[in-house]
């Protein structure tokens, strides 16, 4: 059984989705793991991008999941999942 290795291969179309979104999307969250798929592509390995590759640490387990959702849904994995911030909840 062949190992699976951690990496992205970008069609051009592909990074200019993500380079644009990067670059000029209004949600933080989508910038952040934009750059991270960018940087996982250009050789980064996972682990790095979460610890030292953005703005701010995040655990590996994160990026690593933005990644396996890019490699099954494409971008639209990247628009799923958001956590965090407060939650409505009824009294």
């Amino acid at each position: 059984m062949a190992a699976y290795t951690h990496t992205l291969s970008l069609h051009p179309d592909q990074r200019t989705r993500l380079l644009h979104h990067r670059d000029h999307d209004p949600r933080p969250y989508l910038r952040e793991r934009c750059a991270a798929m960018l940087k996982i592509a250009d050789g980064m390995t996972p682990h790095a991008v979460a610890r030292h590759g953005l703005l701010k640490p995040r655990d590996p387990d994160t990026v690593y999941g933005w990644l396996r959702r890019y490699g099954t849904m494409g971008f639209g994995g990247l628009l799923v999942h958001q956590h965090g911030g407060a939650r409505w909840r009824p009294l």
